[in-house]
């Protein structure tokens, strides 16, 4: 049923067919938990050169730890600190290609170069992100943002 992705091909139809994935897996599911989980695994599974992935929920004008796949990571982050906490002050994306020159970065793995937090939103407020790491620097492209939001797109219709 899922395909590994081929990144020797077109990174666009390689998200389309992630995303596909996606959406079997979650249809008809309502816990978002579970969605979350799957979705963390699915990202897990198929991206090449990561070492975290997993989200994290807006609670309190903070972030907390949800779904993840990969080492133990930081259960709390304030708005507007670190990488996450400034994608949702900002509700944007952040793409960064050094996480070691990104002010304020929050390491909770030493491993991790590069990262890409993508908010999550429901009715128009942010709910919390998708973050993924790597242990290469500038590991996240511009394909690679826009399948990504794209992913959150659609997960987000099933949250």
């Amino acid at each position: 049923m899922f395909q590994q992705l081929d990144y020797s091909g077109e990174k666009t139809k390689d998200y389309e067919l992630l995303i596909k994935q996606l959406d079997a897996l979650s249809t008809g599911e309502t816990n978002q938990t579970a969605l979350l989980a799957n979705a963390s695994s699915l990202l897990n599974h198929f991206l090449d050169d990561i070492n975290w992935v997993g989200f994290y929920l807006s609670e309190n004008e903070e972030l907390v730890l949800g779904p993840f796949q990969g080492l133990p990571a930081c259960i709390r982050i304030p708005f507007g600190k670190g990488v996450c906490g400034t994608a949702v002050s900002e509700n944007k994306t952040q793409r960064i290609a050094d996480v070691h020159q990104f002010p304020g970065h929050i390491a909770c793995d030493g491993a991790s170069k590069s990262e890409i937090v993508i908010p999550i939103s429901r009715n128009n407020n942010i709910i919390g992100v998708l973050d993924i790491d790597s242990p290469i620097h500038d590991r996240f492209d511009v394909a690679d943002q826009e399948g990504l939001e794209k992913f959150v797109t659609q997960l987000e219709k099933h949250l």
